[in-house]
């Protein structure tokens, strides 16, 4: 893999709180860093990943708070940030916001799609809650009339606590 993808990989580990093994098996890793130029183009995507490669090794949670004021906290980068974690939940990519588009510029591409019917069944949303994508990856005869078995996360409760205060450290939830 080039250093481009790795880069990618990396910052979206750090986005959405999945490991770089769960992020692969998806199979859209260079899918999803295609989507990210052909939409906000080249430049801010390089840009995007110079800022991330730039963060200070892990630790102390000084790199969690330069992830939040270097990247989700810029004008250029903190929505195109939160488009790619809910680019890699949902599988579809969602139009940027107006304020975004207005400072720098609307994009042709830019609109809201699903990347591909992949994207959809592979988001993350479904290992995230426990349960299987309607009308594709069938968990079996009758299993919708129970509720959904999270699986539990290291050092949480469950998963969707992790990934409820990952999602609440990072600006997307209040």
């Amino acid at each position: 893999m080039s250093d481009r993808i790795e880069t990618f990989l990396g910052l979206s580990v750090e986005l959405t709180a999945f490991s770089r093994f769960d992020l692969l098996a998806t199979g859209l890793a260079e899918r999803y860093l295609g989507t990210l130029d052909k939409v906000v183009g080249g430049d801010t995507t390089n840009t995007l990943l110079a800022a991330f490669a730039a963060l200070p090794p892990p630790g102390d949670g000084t790199r969690a708070r330069a992830l939040r004021a270097t990247i989700l906290g810029s004008e250029l980068l903190g929505d195109v940030a939160r488009s790619l974690i809910k680019l890699w939940y949902s599988g579809t990519w969602f139009e940027l916001p107006y304020a975004w588009t207005q400072r720098f510029g609307a994009k042709p591409a830019d609109a809201t799609f699903v990347v591909s019917p992949d994207a959809y069944v592979e988001g993350l949303l479904w290992k995230a809650i426990g349960a299987h994508p309607a009308g594709a990856k069938a968990p079996g005869y009758g299993s919708w009339a129970y509720p959904p078995k999270i699986p539990a996360f290291p050092a949480s409760d469950t998963k969707a606590d992790a990934v409820s205060v990952h999602l609440q450290n990072v600006g997307i939830m209040s």
